[in-house]
């Protein structure tokens, strides 16, 4: 039944984005910004890989901003903290899924918003001894989260230490592989995420539930630029987001529809 659901969501997606693209006004490029570099992290449903190339929700929206400021790129995934260091250090480099935190705001140059997440604890089904009502009931469980990643700077705030409650990895794949073998007792994960992750692991559907939502992880993430990228790129691509915000993949994939 997941897997149905969630074809019926990318089928629906699909279309959307075929619709909204032939709707964007397309501006013509300034020959310096023809081509441009863009980071993510592999994060299903939002960034997935299909038949070779990234694809998934926000990464339509990210595709369409760009096609919209008349900009080639080809996205490049890496593990959170790789990608997150060659925004930080390389001029005109997007980076994509980023929470907007305090730390980072003025890291940055914020071009907008392209997904919504509402993160908490997954585990695996058969784990029934584990039922938390709250973080402060996890004791002594042990939860994998991606290194670099705001939702382990969260919980480290909350006292959890790294080699203790926190166990941190390269990736999502890599978190979920350590949930599959019994090393960590959670991840963190949008409920969303759970039957893609479960396509893209090749399990059971239903083979994990999530049991907590955590309301201070719930926030939309953006599509941001290097601090030191030029001002006449960031312009093009903020004007570009103003006008896919007006399409129908953006609030379909915004509102968390799917």
């Amino acid at each position: 039944m997941q897997n149905e659901v969630s074809s019926r969501s990318w089928a629906v997606i699909q279309s959307l984005v075929i619709v909204s693209l032939s709707l964007c006004f397309t501006f013509t490029a300034h020959a310096d910004f023809a081509s441009i570099r863009v980071v993510t992290e592999l994060s299903p449903p939002h960034q997935m890989m299909k038949e070779g190339k990234v694809d998934g929700f926000s990464t339509q929206i990210v595709e369409a901003i760009l096609k919209n400021a008349g900009l080639n790129s080809r996205i490049e995934v890496y593990p959170w903290a790789r990608a997150f260091y060659i925004a930080s250090s390389t001029p005109n480099v997007l980076i994509y899924n980023m929470a907007r935190t305090p730390e980072r705001e003025n890291q940055f140059h914020w071009i907008g918003p392209v997904a919504k997440y509402s993160f908490g604890l997954v585990r695996l089904a058969d784990r029934t001894d584990l039922t938390p009502n709250h973080v402060k009931d996890l004791g002594s469980a042990v939860i994998a989260v991606q290194r670099g990643d705001f939702s382990g700077q969260w919980l480290q705030q909350q006292g959890m230490k790294e080699g203790k409650e926190l166990q941190f990895s390269a990736d999502i794949l890599e978190s979920w592989n350590l949930l599959l073998k019994g090393k960590v007792d959670y991840v963190i994960d949008d409920k969303a995420a759970l039957p893609y992750m479960e396509q893209q692991l090749t399990l059971v559907p239903g083979t994990t539930r999530f049991v907590l939502a955590i309301p201070q992880l719930e926030q939309q993430t953006y599509l941001a630029a290097s601090k030191n990228s030029d001002s006449a790129l960031v312009k093009k691509l903020q004007q570009a987001h103003r006008e896919v915000q007006k399409t129908n993949i953006y609030q379909y994939v915004i509102s968390g529809g799917f």
